[in-house]
């Protein structure tokens, strides 16, 4: 019951996590579409008075709507004012709860890997912990650094440091909790500026009103700046988010890299929808993100047929006899489990044939079972089973006579 509850919990908190996710990144996505599409007015009637900087028309649901943007803020304040915060605290609250759940609790199976590096899970906590941590602290004092008025100069440079820290990630934790901590590196990012930078700023501005003394722009231009910093990280975030789908990426050889440059991609594309917005034509961005997508599946693609050689199945048979079964089987040896886990048993071979494009994403490229490597599967039984199933996983295989 202990394990059926903590599923239980992990469902609901990684669905809220979603939820929330869904509802920050939109109001982030909304409100830097209203900033590229603000124009000055066409005809200026007094509305808002003179503290106004553009304005916008839109159509949704059947209504029409206009929105003005002021240079600083109105000369009064409405009785009414929409605050845009707990999107944001509450994404990385159940994020990190998420972390907890999955990667810190059973930090022996799921954060560390010991064909990586060996580590207590104690010291793994703390590096993923401190990586949290160390990563906003340095991204901050670079903001507030005179680099951080150097837009591009910061961009280059944030990109080479985040590139570096997923290295250094991947040769310490297994590859999909490198990944993870990556992206909920970016996210605390995304999540203090707005507590930390964005909001208070909003309230310095919002009492200076309330003081009658004029607001300093500044605070505006700080707030601006790290929104459209979380604006430029959302898409490796959402990446990160879904990747455990994509065993391929993470699970490469190459797989840090693999992050950076999907990150880099996704980078691109936003400041293209970002140009576009302001009314900044640009024609090469879109074709060279997708040039550079075509490049990395193919630079990445897996090996063939040929590079293998032939693998008779009683071969691929002894090994998930020996390295699987203890937990995949209708009566599982392993102390953990009382049932075969999600249901997958390999005690037929026709299961083992059916479950091939599984076994290929979970054992030879992710190389995430058997969990924790607990029954000590070798490089060279990966790559057995992996040219079984290039070769078409047929249970009747047999390797030819020598």
């Amino acid at each position: 019951m202990g394990t059926y509850a903590i599923d239980w919990l992990e469902l609901v908190v990684r669905w809220a996590h979603l939820i929330f996710g869904a509802a920050w990144i939109g109001t982030s996505f909304y409100f830097n579409w209203l900033n590229n599409h603000i124009r000055a007015p066409e005809h200026p009637d007094g509305v808002g008075g003179d503290g106004v900087d553009g304005e916008l028309w839109s159509i949704h649901g059947g209504h029409f709507y206009r929105v003005l943007k002021y240079k600083v803020a109105p000369e009064q304040l409405p009785k009414v004012l929409h605050w845009f915060k707990w999107e944001a605290y509450l994404t990385w609250i159940t994020g990190a709860l998420l972390l907890t759940l999955v990667y810190y609790l059973d930090s022996d199976q799921f954060l560390v890997d010991a064909a990586v590096r060996e580590l207590t899970p104690a010291v793994a906590v703390g590096i993923g912990v401190g990586s949290l941590v160390l990563g906003w602290l340095a991204y901050d004092l670079a903001c507030r650094s005179p680099l951080g008025r150097m837009t591009g100069v910061f961009a280059l440079l944030g990109f080479a440091a985040m590139t570096g820290v997923a290295y250094g990630l991947f040769t310490t934790f297994g590859s999909r909790a490198a990944y993870i901590h990556v992206g909920a590196m970016l996210g605390t990012m995304m999540a203090a500026n707005v507590f930390f930078v964005i909001i208070p700023n909003q309230r310095k501005t919002v009492a200076a009103m309330v003081a009658g003394t004029p607001p300093d722009p500044k605070w505006n231009h700080d707030a601006g700046q790290r929104s459209l910093h979380n604006n430029y990280m959302t898409l490796p975030v959402l990446f990160i988010m879904i990747s455990n789908h994509f065993p391929f990426t993470y699970g490469h050889a190459w797989s840090w890299v693999i992050l950076a440059a999907l990150s880099l991609i996704g980078g691109g594309t936003r400041h293209w929808f970002n140009l576009r917005g302001r009314g900044v034509s640009n024609v090469w961005l879109l074709p060279a993100a997708a040039v550079a997508m075509l490049a990395l599946a193919f630079v990445t693609k897996p090996k063939s047929y040929a590079d293998y050689r032939p693998v008779a199945f009683e071969e691929v048979r002894t090994i998930v006899g020996n390295r699987c079964v203890t937990c995949h089987s209708a009566a599982p040896t392993h102390a953990a489990y009382k049932a075969a886990p999600q249901g997958v048993m390999f005690d037929d071979p026709k299961h083992i044939a059916r479950l091939a494009p599984r076994i290929n994403s979970v054992v030879v490229i992710a190389r995430t079972m058997p969990l924790a490597n607990q029954t000590q599967m070798t490089d060279e039984e990966r790559e057995i089973i992996a040219a079984w199933i290039a070769q078409g996983a047929n249970v009747n295989a047999v390797a030819p006579l020598p």
